[in-house]
């Protein structure tokens, strides 16, 4: 076993004592040593349930043989730091929970780990962080969380809750009525029950084979939820006695595309396909922007989820049948899904998927009744986003699919929210907010606010918004992100003006502004980067360090 470099041979005794110092016996020192990685933390909805989790699953780890060692990792919650400078510290945490995992697991020659994260970056990080170790992984989240009802019945959100800002501010809605909002959108712990980035990224693991089935729908906090973790933890022992398979005999390229579809086909996040270029990269998958593109063209919408549709939460896909049930009926498409990819179980994902079959067509469609006949993500490319921008185009208008209207161009996210609230925006503009990249932010700030702003004002089928920045999976319309290059490093978006004109096509994958490259050029020669009072030294390392958004935004590590 691995963990033997730590504790076999006359040498190691001073190991053994400080192991003993722990509590381990004889009879633990010829058992498998597990990570369990645990991101409990109080402030997190999705979190602070997890320190039983991890009760559990040690318990669980002890009864199969195994011997747990658990260690937690930080979290943001993405949510509670939005529209304020707290925001700039949530991508990077990404990158501190992976070097956190790298560190814990290879420095103690741990065995086998099993990750036990819910939220946005979170997920990305421990999966990156266990693609460097390469033991025997497996991943079980905390789960999604209830969705929220107002008194007459109506489902609402969290994303309920920023649009309801904008209502407000319109004078549409009464305190009263905000008050309310407030109090119901999040009823219980997990992470926030519509398809966002947490909710995303956790049904991504399924199809990556990384987590049981049930990982991304099966609600937190329930006795099918407690029973998940058990078996996965009895499982993890039996692939560390085995030694295998590890994380990258599964996370290849393989599993790569299928999270690529399953997300086309359940109109995830867009932060998925920030965080999905991040992993692809630490798996060593040569995976390019194009590809997506050419996927979303095979793979059908089936299924619409909050934001994208108010009325239909994870716990509604768990009835109807789960992700089993969409990789399923997908995979009636043709050669999409590869289905002779590993999964955690031993299974491949045929094997797991075969019995799966779709309980109510309401809620997840067939491939001959789609919502879409393309997936629910796009790639913009244009002289405007030369290396790509994404669009989460399930959560788009019709009639906003092709769009033009002339730019009103915001430096900061702060900068816009206060034009969006003082009526500097109207109907048929292109909102453009920049210097809010990876380097240029920075840690790409998430548009939630800017964006619930203009839906709630009434404005989310007539504005579009374009942003080198990115978006809370709770956003809907027409609004682009991760615009690459970013304006930080010179890119076109940083030499718009107000009033050029802006071209937006999904179908087409264009993004592009009305000018000449003679007057781009010109431009270009004049311009000067704005440069931000960057707080803290950990941003300040960040900056130097980050990729743009078509890389991942993963940290550079190399000259």
């Amino acid at each position: 076993m691995r963990s033997d470099i730590i504790k076999k041979g006359f040498e190691r005794a001073p190991h053994r004592s400080l192991l003993r110092a722990t509590g381990l016996k004889d009879e633990d020192f010829d058992k498998p040593f597990i990570g369990v990685a645990n991101s409990y933390i109080d402030i997190i909805p999705g979190h602070f349930f997890l320190q039983e989790y991890g009760r559990i699953v040690k318990e669980a780890i002890r009864e199969a043989g195994g011997v747990p060692f658990e260690f937690n990792t930080i979290g943001v919650d993405d949510g509670i730091a939005m529209g304020h400078d707290g925001m700039l510290y949530s991508l990077p945490s990404r990158e501190i929970i992976a070097d956190s995992i790298e560190t814990v697991m290879n420095a103690h020659k741990l065995d086998a780990l099993i990750c036990i994260p819910n939220c946005d970056k979170i997920v990305p990080g421990m999966v990156m962080g266990s693609l460097r170790v390469n033991v025997p992984t497996i991943f079980v989240s905390g789960g999604p969380m209830k969705a929220g009802h107002l008194k007459d019945g109506t489902p609402i959100d969290l994303s309920t809750a920023f649009e309801a800002v904008g209502e407000h501010a319109e004078g549409k809605i009464t305190d009263e009525q905000l008050y309310e909002i407030e109090c119901e959108a999040c009823p219980s712990g997990g992470s926030c029950s519509g398809m966002f980035t947490a909710n995303s990224m956790n049904t991504l693991c399924e199809a990556m084979g990384i987590a049981l089935p049930g990982n991304g729908t099966v609600l937190a906090m329930t006795e099918e939820r407690l029973e998940m973790v058990r078996t996965a933890a009895k499982r993890i022992v039996e692939m560390a006695i085995a030694e295998g398979p590890n994380i990258r005999d599964i996370l290849n390229e393989k599993a790569i595309n299928n999270a690529f579809v399953v997300d086309m086909a359940m109109g995830g996040s867009t932060n998925t396909v920030l965080h999905m270029m991040a992993i692809a990269k630490e798996a060593e998958v040569d995976f390019d922007l194009h590809k997506i593109n050419e996927l979303s063209d095979k793979v059908a919408n089936i299924a619409k989820i909050s934001p994208s549709l108010s009325t239909v939460h994870m716990e509604d896909i768990n009835k109807a049948g789960g992700v089993n049930a969409v990789m399923k009926e997908i995979s009636k498409r043709g050669d999409v899904l590869k289905l002779d990819a590993l999964t955690v179980t031993g299974e491949t994902l045929g094997e797991r998927i075969k019995d799966a079959q779709i309980k109510d067509t309401s809620i997840i469609h067939t491939i001959d009744n789609p919502y879409s006949q393309v997936g629910g993500l796009s790639i913009l490319y244009g002289n405007l986003a030369k290396e790509g921008a994404v669009v989460k185009s399930a959560g788009i208008d019709e009639h906003m699919r092709k769009f033009s209207g002339p730019a009103v161009c915001f430096d900061s996210q702060p900068e816009a929210i206060a034009g969006i609230m003082g009526d500097k925006v109207k109907a048929g503009d292109v909102v453009v907010i920049r210097y809010e990249g990876p380097k240029g932010g920075p840690g790409m700030q998430e548009m939630l606010a800017p964006t619930s702003l203009i839906m709630g004002m009434g404005l989310g089928d007539k504005v579009a918004l374009i942003t080198d920045g990115r978006f809370s999976g709770a956003t809907r319309g027409a609004s682009i992100g991760h615009v690459s290059p970013e304006a930080a490093e010179g890119g076109i978006i940083g030499l718009l003006k107000d009033g050029d004109i802006i071209e937006l096509d999904v179908d087409a994958h264009i993004l592009r502004v009305d000018l000449s490259d003679e007057e781009l050029e010109k431009r270009k020669k004049e311009w000067k980067p704005k440069k931000k009072e960057i707080p803290g030294k950990w941003l300040k390392r960040y900056s130097l360090l980050v990729s743009n958004a078509a890389n991942g935004a993963v940290l550079k590590t190399e000259c």
